[in-house]
């Protein structure tokens, strides 16, 4: 007997596969705060340094500062996709919206690092609502297939354009007003989509969905944050006992947490989703694509702004046509793949990419502008059609019921893939940097302050004659350098493994052409691929 992915309480709720009127203006709103977390995910990088000279945060808070929003919203995203499902996934999103503006103001008019970072902690747990909830009302609110890809595509697309714009939109704001404004953005945004959707989102919810589990919600919570944790504070400190011990305790969390979903009734997570063997090649695509591309994300901008001398708004205009073919691509991902198959847009969209993180290994100071174009575009183009196709077969591969859940998995999969990636690729640049000899008659002291970073070097040589001030900045820049195209080849092995591991992986699988096609999930044989 074969089962299906759904546990058996899913079936007993009622599909309607009649066109929803107002989808197409619910969805506009809905990708509001989709653009607003792209755009929120890259203007902190460009103000950190005003906030700095403001706040005169330590080291230490600094770090947590940049890394607590991105530990919070990991640690909860399966449990607010899954709470969303049982409280209504527009209430979620609408509260989650209210919290992430009050806590921007927060941010805002911090008035010391203890501040920004509770206000970014807070906006973190905010933000783990919006993204899940607003991809789940997706699956709920359109039931013809060729409607919901285009509205994934649009979906996606938003969040490439808002990662895209943070950087010019937080350049000019940077460049006008206080670092404070880069967090004000967030507001106007906020109240629209709350106005609006309030009327336009019809409410989803799973209609038997049994007691939200409080200890699964601790367990994986204390699982993924011990595991991001100690896997960037490992990049940048290097291995020690105590990151090992919090690693340690994330994975034993983590093994908890799964062993306790196999034995509830109302599980936080259905594992039985991770039969479907073609939602677990999505979301393995999703993890191992943002793995090889966040050193190029991470480090793009120091090499645009560090090394080639960018202003901010400059390097963020560079970086535009990445989400030019994201967009593009996006768009277009859902027809291209029913034409000709799953496996060949996904596979083949992670080998474009991967084949110009090849073409990253060749960088050097001075790269043109046109050069850098094209390579990002390529790779835009490549990773819009990858995560747009995955991202519609993670949906299609479950009930409606649990559309929140899933939605979680693929992004917790991006946020788990950014760690790894940051590590990774974040250790072999720092250790290949910090190796450059110093040039003669440099201070020690200053050769200690460039060797931690690029910004130190920077920093170091603004305090030196002109001579020296250039003959070290010039070594730490190669250095810096040669270790992005080393980075950007390891990114490359990664993003082609990928590609092979999803050829294999979504073999079979297909985006359903009708409503008639889609209403139920696929049924599995023994080995988890789909039954014909």
């Amino acid at each position: 007997m074969t089962e299906t992915i759904a546990s058996g309480r899913a079936g007993s709720a009622h599909v309607d596969d009649q066109p929803r009127p107002g989808r197409w203006l619910a969805l506009a709103v809905l990708v509001l705060a989709v653009l607003l977390v792209g755009v929120d995910a890259t203007v902190l990088g460009l103000a950190t340094p005003f906030l700095s000279e403001d706040l005169r945060p330590s080291g230490a808070q600094l770090l947590w500062i940049g890394d607590i929003y991105s530990f919070v919203i990991a640690g909860l995203l399966v449990s607010m996709g899954s709470l969303g499902d049982r409280i209504g996934r527009k209430k979620l999103l609408l509260l989650g919206a209210v919290g992430f503006g009050a806590m921007s103001v927060l941010a805002a008019y911090a008035t010391s690092p203890e501040m920004m970072i509770a206000a970014r902690a807070l906006q973190g747990v905010a933000g783990a609502t919006l993204m899940p909830a607003t991809l789940a009302l997706i699956r709920n609110l359109f039931h013809d297939p060729r409607e919901r890809s285009l509205a994934i595509g649009i979906w996606g697309a938003m969040a490439s354009a808002g990662m895209a714009v943070g950087p010019v939109l937080g350049g000019f704001l940077l460049g006008h007003f206080w670092w404070g404004s880069v967090f004000l953005i967030n507001l106007p945004v906020m109240a629209l989509l709350v106005a609006v959707g309030a009327k336009v989102i019809p409410e989803s919810r799973n209609p038997d969905p049994g007691p939200w589990d409080l200890p699964s919600v601790a367990l994986v919570l204390v699982g993924i944050v011990g595991v991001v944790y100690a896997v960037k504070e490992a990049a940048v400190e290097g291995y020690r006992w105590d990151i090992a011990a919090v690693g340690a305790v994330g994975v034993l969390a983590l093994v908890a947490f799964v062993r306790r979903q196999r034995t509830l009734a109302s599980p936080l997570l259905n594992m039985k989703l991770f039969h479907h063997r073609g939602f677990s090649g999505a979301v393995l695509a999703d993890l191992l694509t943002i793995l090889g591309l966040s050193g190029l994300v991470f480090f793009l901008s120091q090499f645009l702004q560090m090394v080639q001398q960018r202003s901010p708004l400059n390097a963020g205009l560079v970086e535009l046509p990445a989400a030019v073919g994201a967009v593009g691509a996006g768009l277009a991902a859902g027809w291209v793949a029913r034409r000709l198959s799953v496996r060949i847009v996904v596979a083949g969209g992670l080998a474009v990419v991967g084949l110009a993180l090849v073409g990253c290994t060749t960088l050097h100071g001075d790269t043109g502008t046109a050069a850098l174009c094209v390579i990002l575009f390529v790779v835009g183009v490549g990773a819009g059609f990858s995560f747009t196709v995955t991202a519609d077969v993670i949906l299609s591969s479950v009930p409606k019921e649990e559309a929140g859940a899933a939605s979680a998995v693929s992004e917790t999969a991006y946020e788990l893939g950014a760690a790894l990636g940051i590590a990774l690729l974040g250790s072999i640049v720092t250790s290949l940097y910090r190796g450059f000899a110093t040039p003669a008659g440099v201070p020690e002291s200053a050769a200690h302050a460039a060797r931690e970073s690029l910004g130190g070097a920077v920093e170091a040589s603004g305090q030196l004659p002109a001579d020296q001030a250039a003959a070290l900045l010039k070594t730490a820049q190669d250095s810096f350098v040669g270790g992005v195209d080393v980075a950007a080849g390891v990114g490359a092995v990664v993003l082609l493994s990928a590609s092979v591991a999803a050829w294999f992986l979504l073999r079979g699988q297909e985006l359903a052409n009708s409503p008639a096609t889609a209403t139920a999930p696929a049924e599995l044989t023994a080995d988890g691929a789909p039954r014909a």
